[in-house]
């Protein structure tokens, strides 16, 4: 009466993408402070705030992650009860 989770996995291929693509940008952006014509506290200033928004992304992004899991669970757990509910269940039985 279940139907089967649909567990999507990333494939290797895009894994390496994201990974690829983090790099460059962070690489990109982290030679684009270097070079900008400023005094050595503005560039590490913009140094500082790549590294905290650079942390707080990988924060929310598990944030995120861990309550769409929680929420698969849950969901499964109010499947599982249902159908032990309708199994048990005899609409005939007489009380």
């Amino acid at each position: 009466m279940s139907t089967p989770s649909a567990h999507t996995k990333s494939t290797n291929a895009f894994l390496a993408q994201a990974m690829i693509a983090f790099g460059i940008s962070f690489s990109a952006l982290i030679i684009g402070i270097v070079y900008l014509p400023l005094d050595i506290w503005q560039r590490g200033f913009l140094l500082m705030a790549t590294l905290f928004l650079v942390s707080s992304c990988f924060t929310l992004a598990k944030v995120i992650r861990d309550q769409h899991e929680s929420s698969k669970v849950h969901h499964r757990i109010d499947e599982a009860r249902m159908e032990k509910l309708m199994a048990e269940h005899d609409p005939f039985k007489i009380n």
